[in-house]
């Protein structure tokens, strides 16, 4: 078949369908990836087609709109932010995402989260297949609270219907430019189900693990969770910056610390906070510069670019990081323990589970992060012997999962003519 994927966001919101892709290839499909302008030269190198779309994520996340969901005091702020930066951007997302599809001929599309309501839109208008592929657990359930809505469960009615609360909220980020393309494309009108709602495919795999994130007993029967999508690896000519290398070689294994797609005004203030939380919990650091530009150097101190987690994080004593979906789960593989810093969103959420699963200290979040609180939690991370344990014996686990497996088998039921 002749599958695309549909995915928006940050690297970490790309990643993991990059080694999806690859699975889907190795078992005879035709793959392509339509994700943003930015990730074209990395999704390429994996031998995947690659379909543009407009925004460019950094930009928004830097502009006003994006540095005021950063500041967001809670849930409810996030969330009127994100609806106003959605606002600047969603329009022409959701046109590029139907240029993307129309661009040559699709079979089935894999929809991520945000992209669903779009690509639903397409679905009914070309008769596709379309198949929600989710890097979070976003269907309203009783098992857990919403991702942006609180890090403790609010009990199982109220987990419930704050999800839907939630999926109501959200909502107005897409109701405009869904009903904009349902248009142009003489579909009739009708009520939007946001992403956050019971999806209206009949199968919708999730990229993580039931050992991280239980699966709900009240999920729809289609709904499947049975390990992650890690990335693609790096090629076989990639090779590590001898400089990481030597630095590597010189001493202890040291912690990493970044933030990834996080966007700071202040990158000099927050890389000699991570300088000196360094030097308190007396580990040595690499810090990776991300999209804030962060830089520190010194006798045990390293910045770095790009370097793949998958190769690096094995070699940490610990990982400091903000907690995005992706970061998360290299942590986890890796088997070492994590800091988690969540800034916004869903990172709450994942910085608890961390905590819940022991691989991790208590979160300290972004808004009320010192170099004090993140030796603190450094040495905690470092020193304390279940935090590693928990987080081998989690590795292990996820070692013997295979979360490509119930994707690989509904694109199959896909070919066969069977309903997904």
């Amino acid at each position: 078949m002749r599958v695309l994927i549909v995915t928006v966001g940050s690297w970490g919101d790309v990643a993991p369908y990059t080694g999806l892709g690859q699975r889907l290839a190795g078992a005879g499909h035709t793959v392509a990836l339509a994700t943003h302008a930015r990730f074209e030269a990395a999704v390429t190198a994996c031998g995947l087609g690659f379909r543009p779309l407009p925004v460019d994520p950094r930009d928004e996340l830097a502009s006003p709109d994006g540095q005021g969901l950063a500041r967001a005091a809670g849930p409810a702020m996030e969330m009127a932010r994100m609806a106003r930066l959605a606002r600047t951007f969603m329009p022409r997302l959701a046109q590029g995402i139907a240029d993307a599809v129309r661009a040559a001929p699709v079979d089935a599309l894999l929809a991520a989260t945000l992209a669903e309501p779009v690509c639903h839109v397409l679905g009914d208008a070309l008769d596709l297949p379309v198949v929600g592929a989710y890097l979070q657990p976003v269907t309203p359930t009783a098992g857990h609270p919403p991702l942006v809505a609180s890090t403790r469960s609010l009990g199982a009615p109220a987990n419930r219907l704050a999800g839907h609360l939630l999926r109501a909220a959200a909502e107005p980020l897409f109701a405009p430019a869904v009903a904009a393309l349902r248009r142009e494309l003489g579909l009739p009108r009708r009520v939007l189900s946001g992403p956050l709602a019971l999806p209206r495919a009949r199968t919708v795999v999730h990229g993580f693990s039931p050992r991280v994130v239980p699966r709900p007993a009240d999920w729809p029967a289609g709904h499947r969770a049975e390990g992650y999508w890690w990335p693609a690896g790096p090629g076989p000519d990639w090779r590590p910056d001898p400089r990481l290398a030597d630095f590597l070689d010189a001493g202890p294994p040291p912690v990493f610390l970044g933030f990834g797609s996080f966007v700071t005004t202040d990158a000099e203030r927050l890389s000699r906070l991570l300088a000196r939380a360094c030097r308190l919990a007396r580990v040595r650091g690499v810090i990776q510069a991300g999209w804030s530009g962060l830089h520190a150097e010194g006798p045990d101190l390293l910045t770095v670019a790009e370097v793949p987690h998958s190769w690096l994080f094995p070699r940490t004593a610990a990982v400091v990081h903000h907690a995005g979906a992706g970061t998360t789960a290299a942590g986890l593989r890796a088997g070492v323990p994590a800091v988690p810093v969540p800034v916004q969103l869903d990172q709450h959420f994942w910085a608890a589970r961390l905590t819940a699963l022991g691989a991790a200290p208590r979160p300290v979040p972004y808004r009320r992060l010192t170099a004090e609180a993140l030796a603190a939690a450094l040495r905690a991370a470092v020193t304390e012997p279940g935090h590693r344990a928990r987080a081998r014996s989690l590795a292990a686990a996820l070692a013997g999962e295979d979360g490509a497996r119930p994707v690989l088998a509904a694109v199959d039921r896909l070919a066969r003519g069977r309903p997904g």
